[in-house]
């Protein structure tokens, strides 16, 4: 990582979705930055795991365990980090769901529920509870996952298209709601990224991983590492002009509307 070292010295970071994949590596950058940083799980090993990263590295961190579905356990993770370090500046939502490919009509309602309830809802629930603490502080600055499928449809994904199309919106209506309060709400859209998630989404395989890269206009996945940069700099004093706005982090994807294959 380059541009961000020290930035965020004597601020404090909350990763959601932080034991893995972009999570985890932007957790990392966030304590290379200088951040304290507070790592979301739902696996208290992974969750743990990073923040161990980021001790053997010399930052600062605690992990907690929660359920971003669950409006209690969301309010208990942001208190804890309250607790821990007296403030909020920074934050990225990106715990999310996956499914498999499947018809519109052909998703029970539980699966529905189940990507929403992840994807979108747990993004509404963690901005809830983190808002007035960065209002408390003067401002800050929330970064929500979303997805290239937020920007365009694909096939075969009318559940997680939904929620990630849910997020920018979501996103951007909150953005406007505390632009003033001095608190940046904006979205990142990532498109393939070599994540434990695009592993189960293509099976592991040479062949599976083959034909999802043929998808990326540059011929290749993303890395965890290119995600963690760009959401330290929607958070950092350098995008202080950025608002409500869905940043494209996809090789091209979006661009070239492949959801269409």
């Amino acid at each position: 990582m380059t541009g961000h070292e020290n930035s965020f010295s004597g601020k404090v970071a909350m990763v959601t979705g932080g034991g893995s994949g972009m999570g985890r590596a932007t957790a990392l950058a966030f304590a290379a930055a200088g951040a304290r940083t507070v790592v979301i799980d739902l696996s208290d090993e992974t969750g743990r795991e990073t923040a161990d990263l980021i001790k053997e590295r010399g930052g600062e961190a605690i992990a907690v365990r929660c359920d971003v579905t669950r409006s209690e356990d969301v309010k208990a993770a942001t208190d804890a980090t309250i607790a821990a370090y007296g403030r909020l500046d920074a934050a990225f939502n990106n715990a999310g769901l996956e499914h498999g490919l499947i018809a519109a009509a052909d998703i029970s309602e539980a699966e529905f529920d189940r990507i929403v309830d992840v994807s979108l809802r747990g993004v509404f629930l963690s901005m809830k509870y983190q808002i007035p603490f960065m209002l408390a502080n003067g401002g800050g600055a929330i970064v929500n996952t979303a997805s290239a499928a937020g920007l365009i449809g694909f096939k075969g994904q009318a559940a997680y298209t939904a929620a990630k199309h849910g997020i920018v919106g979501l996103t951007k209506s909150a953005a406007l709601d505390y632009a003033r309060q001095k608190v940046r709400i904006n979205a990142i859209c990532p498109g393939i990224v070599d994540t434990p998630m695009m592993d189960r989404v293509t099976g592991g395989t040479p062949e599976g991983r083959a034909g999802t890269i043929a998808m990326e206009p540059v011929g290749r996945m993303g890395r965890p590492e290119e995600i963690a940069d760009s959401v330290l700099w929607l958070c950092s004093d350098a995008a202080s002009f950025v608002v409500g706005h869905a940043l494209s982090v996809d090789g091209g994807m979006a661009t070239g509307h492949f959801g269409e294959r």
